[in-house]
């Protein structure tokens, strides 16, 4: 076969006579690909139009939160009154918020510390009613009429420590510190139940506290200092 007839070809069959798609054709083409959504901007619409038709069933006065009231008889009332280290403090919870999350990311009482979240370490022991009591497996709704005490409600009237405090620090209880606030808590309402404890009565008290340390002999000598008097 000769050259000239294979150029030949090339030329009857080549990219020169393809027929190119008109300007109308890119036209479209632009305007679909304008209007292509990604996978992440459709989900961040979905739940931006979902948070906020959510939240007009909360606005004061909406038909959306009466008829929800109406509907659903025994729902729970978010806005609530909690009595903590003292003072009544307004709040909104969700139904099935716990204590531990009220007061750390609703009031700001940090002092009361979160680690397991399951009832087992005692780091975010509270007092209710001057009885210890796991923050973390508390539903916040059910302690609305009940006095609570933090950690940081622990504190004289002029900023002075509490007698349980000042022991532990004496006796070098803390060591990393994060088990601490859940430590003393179980000391306070020991001492408030029986002010003087025998060696026995304070290893089974404070057996709900753990302290991953090991500071379990510095903790029973300050309990046992602030027993006896400092």
């Amino acid at each position: 076969m000769s050259k000239n007839k294979i150029n030949g070809g090339c030329k009857s069959g080549g990219g020169k006579n393809r027929e190119r798609p008109g300007e109308e054709d890119l036209s479209l083409f632009s305007s679909a690909r304008n209007k292509f959504i990604s996978r992440r901007d459709f989900i961040k619409g979905v739940i931006s139009s979902g948070a906020t038709i959510a939240a007009l069933g909360y606005m004061p006065g909406s038909p959306g939160l009466s008829r929800a009231r109406a509907a659903s008889p025994g729902a729970v009332e978010r806005l609530i009154s909690l009595k903590v280290n003292g003072r009544t403090r307004r709040v909104d919870v969700l139904p099935q918020e716990t204590l531990a999350m009220t007061l750390r990311y609703k009031l700001g009482l940090t002092g009361t510390k979160l680690s397991c979240d399951r009832g087992e370490c005692g780091a975010c022991t509270v007092l209710i009613d001057d009885v210890a009591h796991y923050s973390c497996t508390t539903l916040t709704h059910s302690v609305r009429n009940r006095s609570i005490t933090t950690i940081e409600g622990l504190e004289g009237p002029s900023g002075e420590l509490h007698p349980v405090q000042k022991a532990f620090v004496e006796e070098l209880g803390p060591q990393c510190g994060y088990c601490t606030p859940g430590q003393i808590m179980s000391a306070v309402a020991l001492l408030k139940e029986n002010p003087h404890p025998t060696r026995e009565e304070i290893l089974l008290s404070m057996s709900g506290n753990l302290c991953r340390c090991g500071s379990y002999d510095h903790y029973f000598r300050a309990i046992t200092r602030a027993a006896q008097g400092g």
